[in-house]
């Protein structure tokens, strides 16, 4: 009969040996890094050669010194952004966690949520903005954007680790007199936790879009609406540099959920987003 502690030695196997595997072949850094410099490069060289003429795309360096020389303009719009983002970001994974814990094991509720959380993913946000815009006043429409952006994500991740709890951790609380509720309590969530947070991840990159989007259909500020002004100035430079700030702040989120996921879940097995383990 197979116990925790079976249990246990084979997660800790498992995780030993996906370790010693990153350890004996090239850090989980470099592919990165290699893939950066040589997007920039490549950069470089068309905004040198075959896209010089027509102006639209300026080289490195040129968005470079538009981004230090301006920065403190931006710096209100960053500031406007990040706080629809996070605001969005944590209503709709608030929702989304907690939908998916109140309703996981009810069946009839559990589809309804389920199907909830696909009409959201498939919802044109182009579409529902200006309606959105003209139904609400102040950053309250960008803030829905933001969250319906991350809600089916969370969602379906959080499900699927609540269903992927270990089976055999679940009979011993089940022959203990447990019911569903300490099932949820002891096991489940602990579970849930992995498959969350890597939710989570791909969630604060989507807040990000989703306030901007908000922004460009309707905002007095933000960087949407720094980079709308921009492209009507016929600012190249300013356009691409405030892009790499929005890109900026995506990836840093991203990079942050997954400092937090890998803290609170050290037994859990890291898999790299783009390839193995």
């Amino acid at each position: 009969m197979t116990t925790l502690q079976d249990v246990a030695t084979s997660t800790a196997g498992g995780a030993a040996g996906a370790r010693r595997g990153r350890l004996g072949g090239a850090p989980p850094w470099l592919g990165g890094l290699v893939g950066t410099v040589a997007v920039i490069a490549l950069w470089w060289i068309l905004a040198l050669t075959w896209l010089r003429d027509g102006g639209a795309v300026p080289t490195p360096d040129d968005v470079l010194v538009k981004l230090v020389t301006d920065f403190d303009r931006y710096i209100p719009s960053i500031k406007s952004t990040l706080w629809i983002a996070i605001k969005g970001f944590l209503i709709g994974n608030g929702l989304a966690i907690g939908l998916a814990i109140l309703t996981f094991g009810i069946p009839v509720v559990d589809r309804i949520v389920l199907q909830i959380g696909v009409a959201s993913y498939c919802l044109p946000i182009i579409a529902i903005g200006p309606i959105l815009t003209t139904v609400f006043d102040g950053s309250t429409p960008q803030v829905a954007l933001a969250g319906i952006s991350v809600f089916f994500t969370t969602l379906i991740g959080t499900l699927v680790g609540l269903r992927g709890a270990d089976q055999a951790a679940l009979d011993v609380i089940r022959a203990s007199g447990g019911g569903r509720i300490r099932q949820l309590r002891y096991v489940r969530l602990r579970a849930a936790l992995p498959s969350t947070f890597a939710a989570l991840q791909i969630a604060a990159p989507a807040a990000v879009l989703g306030a901007i989007i908000g922004e460009y259909l309707g905002a007095d500020r933000g960087l949407g609406v720094a980079m709308v002004a921009a492209q009507q100035n016929l600012n190249v430079a300013g356009t691409w540099a405030l892009a790499f700030i929005s890109s900026a702040a995506a990836g840093i989120g991203y990079g942050l959920i997954a400092l937090i996921g890998r803290l609170l879940t050290p037994w859990a097995p890291r898999t790299n987003v783009g390839g193995g383990s």
